[in-house]
């Protein structure tokens, strides 16, 4: 069995034309970002408001790891 054909704990991605699994993948994205594409396609049906603020927070992660990567590039002070 195709495991993109089989979702536990609900059907909020089998609703998508791509599930947030092959678009992560196929764009090799990193974990932060996965999360972000993640948590923002399936907020309204399945954690609202919860779900939205965990987009928040790693975006706020993401933000995070580029000013430490810039600060040890030397790009800031």
């Amino acid at each position: 069995t195709n495991p993109l054909h089989v979702q536990c704990g609900g059907k909020h991605y089998k609703k998508c034309k791509i599930q947030p699994i092959e678009y992560i993948q196929a764009n090799n994205l990193d974990y932060i970002q996965g999360n972000i594409i993640k948590y923002a396609s399936r907020y309204k049906d399945k954690g609202g408001k919860e779900d939205l603020e965990k987009i928040k927070h790693y975006c706020d992660l993401a933000i995070m790891e580029l000013n430490k990567n810039a600060k040890d590039a030397g790009q800031l002070d």
